[in-house]
């Protein structure tokens, strides 16, 4: 006697009817993975505004010690996080954070994404800025950039640019970028240099 077929029945229509069950992990592993890229920019974000937290928590207590004026503002700037040190209402940042060329400034934005790192157990691309340096670097880099990319337009060759720090390098790869060029660093640090070729 052979025992009755329990086995549920299957329309021949429905898309379960094909479906192994290696493809049914496969869709719901796509599903998840689908659910992770579409909450990966807010969980993103979330890890940047946390890095400015673990930062700023850093610079007062080093504005602290330093016995320094000084409050801290924490944003996101596209995938970084971005921390200043700003004028307060007890007085003005000391200048001597930004230091000569801003040499300081990198030291103190080095010495605070290691903190971030020690405390996240991430590597930090944090951008740090002291009393607007930043800033008013970023606009005269602009306008240099927009110059020598002026000068590649109408001669047609290739512009090499003075030294210059990496975030200014970035801010000139960027303007390069924009106008429709392209461009490269060349050379060793602290030398390495921004070359904007013609298009």
């Amino acid at each position: 006697m052979t025992e009755p077929d329990t086995s549920p029945v299957v329309e021949q229509n429905s898309p379960s009817a094909i479906e192994t069950p290696e493809q049914a992990v496969s869709q719901s592993t796509a599903a998840e993975q689908a659910a992770d890229t579409e909450s990966s920019p807010a969980s993103l974000t979330s890890a940047l505004e946390r890095e400015g937290e673990v930062a700023a928590d850093f610079l007062e207590q080093l504005l602290d010690i330093a016995d320094m004026d000084g409050d801290i503002d924490v944003d996101v700037d596209g995938e970084r996080a971005a921390v200043a040190i700003v004028d307060s209402e007890e007085g003005r940042v000391s200048r001597r954070l930004v230091g000569t060329d801003g040499k300081v400034l990198e030291a103190l934005q080095e010495l605070t994404r290691l903190a971030v790192q020690a405390a996240t157990g991430e590597r930090s691309r944090l951008m740090l800025d002291v009393a607007g340096y930043r800033a008013e670097r970023r606009a005269a880099v602009v306008a240099v950039a927009k110059t020598a990319i002026a000068t590649v337009k109408s001669t047609n060759e290739k512009v090499a640019m003075d030294s210059m720090t990496a975030f200014e390098r970035k801010v000139v790869h960027d303007t390069v970028l924009a106008a429709g060029l392209v461009s490269e660093s060349e050379g060793v640090e602290p030398q390495r240099y921004v070359v904007i070729l013609p298009a």
